[in-house]
């Protein structure tokens, strides 16, 4: 079904795919072509057939053949209804396709829509032989896939154009390459044919050449365009190939400036990172130099706040998105944390129950402050100079994000919070920045509890 809007399209026709239950047959899906009127006001897809169909439906599973049923009438139109099996790349009968074509005599006369109808009848024997969709065929970029209205190119066994559609001399000819295209072999006249070939991929002569299934793009200085390949069978043997293309130019150039945009962003992050720790080693070097045991302090909680900074800039340097997997993140604050009091303190063991998942960026900065601070408190105040435990408890779902941290040092009076520098940060950030709230709590075996609730 990903690939069956072609054959709509091809077909100028309704295609809706049913599959067998105990009730009977029910429609699975339903494609209307964008070539040609649908057939249908509403979707067919989960109704039973109607008893003409069904006959017709019935016949193409029970002989895993074609089945045609010329001049019904369904919905007070005259119709001329197709039943085809569907064969999967095992040779297993797993559905069937009906195909709803009007049949206005004559409707179909130029050489466009025969074009059209010849190779939808060929695609759709393919399907009932299970030649086609190739599973094996590679997808490429869905973004900018060519269609059959974009352009449509049939060739024979050999590669050589039998048929081109207007759309398809267009997009050539803006690529560079002029004249027409029927009576040629389009593999040859595609590298020949311009010299201004940015970039030639070595499966661009197969898939020009209808070999297999397969998509690539042929750049030039003028114009991009997508190519794929869909070879055509009967009885098992090639008998030639379709080649739809499409001219990408506009969005190629935005996928390339985004890119761009993309390696600038994150240059930019690597840069605030380096300038960050250029801070932080200038922090360090002052508190070296200090004699003051309070200014030690201030410059070490400085140092702590700058390079939680960094951490968050440092993950956004290394991802192509604008969102931090604020997991890897939080390890490293640990660690962060650990060093910084591992000098004058016991040892503290920190437990991660949850998880944080990924965090918008302009999220992850004060989330990170927050916590640093939280933990340091719990670390620096909450245990002192003794051997303890800091738990840090994540819960979220798709509304909110909820964080407990837990120690199990001295504790604090029931209801009363800290007054320093860092409760002033860390209220300032949760409240204001990231918008949640934050509660201080005594639990009765002890220690402190921090609850932090952010609105995601």
């Amino acid at each position: 079904m990903a690939d069956w809007q072609l054959i709509a399209d091809l077909a100028f026709a309704d295609l809706v795919m049913w599959v067998p239950t105990k009730e009977g047959f029910i429609a699975a899906g339903h494609a209307r072509p964008s070539s040609a009127a649908t057939r249908f006001y509403r979707d067919i897809t989960g109704n039973y057939p109607q008893r003409n169909w069904e006959i017709q439906i019935e016949l193409a599973w029970k002989n895993k053949a074609v089945s045609t049923s010329a001049g019904s009438r369904d919905y007070d139109n005259p119709d001329q209804l197709t039943a085809i099996p569907v064969i999967s790349g095992d040779a297993e009968l797993v559905a069937v396709i009906t195909r709803h074509t009007s049949n206005r005599s004559g409707y179909y006369s130029n050489k466009l829509e025969q074009a059209y109808l010849s190779c939808a009848n060929d695609l759709l024997n393919m399907v009932a032989s299970g030649d086609f969709p190739n599973r094996d065929a590679g997808t490429g970029p869905r973004r900018g896939a060519p269609r059959a209205n974009d352009g449509l190119i049939r060739v024979d066994a050999e590669g050589r154009v039998t048929f081109a559609s207007p759309n398809a001399l267009s997009a050539f000819n803006r690529a560079g390459i002029e004249g027409e295209l029927e009576g040629e072999i389009l593999a040859e006249l595609a590298v020949k044919g311009t010299s201004s070939l940015l970039q030639v991929d070595e499966g661009l002569p197969l898939v020009l050449s209808a070999k297999d299934s397969w998509r690539s793009d042929l750049s030039t200085l003028n114009a991009t365009i997508s190519i794929r390949s869909i070879p055509l069978k009967k009885e098992g043997e090639r008998i030639g190939g379709l080649i739809l293309v499409r001219d990408v130019t506009q969005l190629r150039d935005r996928e390339r400036e985004l890119i761009t945009k993309d390696v600038t962003i994150r240059e930019i992050h690597h840069r605030v990172k380096n300038n960050l720790q250029t801070v932080s080693s200038l922090l360090k070097i002052q508190a070296r130099k200090s004699d003051s045991e309070e200014v030690k302090n201030s410059l070490q909680q400085a140092l702590r706040r700058v390079n939680a900074i960094g951490l968050v800039h440092e993950a956004l340097s290394e991802v192509s998105q604008q969102d931090v997997e604020f997991d890897s993140v939080f390890q490293q604050i640990l660690r962060l944390v650990g060093e910084l009091f591992a000098s004058y303190h016991a040892t503290v063991e920190t437990k991660i129950e949850g998880q944080f998942g990924v965090i918008p960026s302009e999220r992850a900065t004060p989330l990170a402050i927050a916590l640093t601070e939280i933990v340091s408190n719990a670390v620096e105040h909450g245990l002192s100079d003794r051997s303890g435990v800091v738990t840090v408890t994540v819960s979220r779902d798709s509304q909110r994000l909820d964080i407990e941290v837990t120690d199990d040092g001295i504790g604090m009076p029931e209801g009363k919070e800290g007054s320093g520098l860092g409760t002033q940060i860390i209220r300032s950030l949760v409240e204001g920045e990231l918008r949640g709230t934050i509660t201080w709590t005594a639990p009765i075996r002890g220690g402190t509890r921090v609850k932090l609730s952010i609105p995601y």
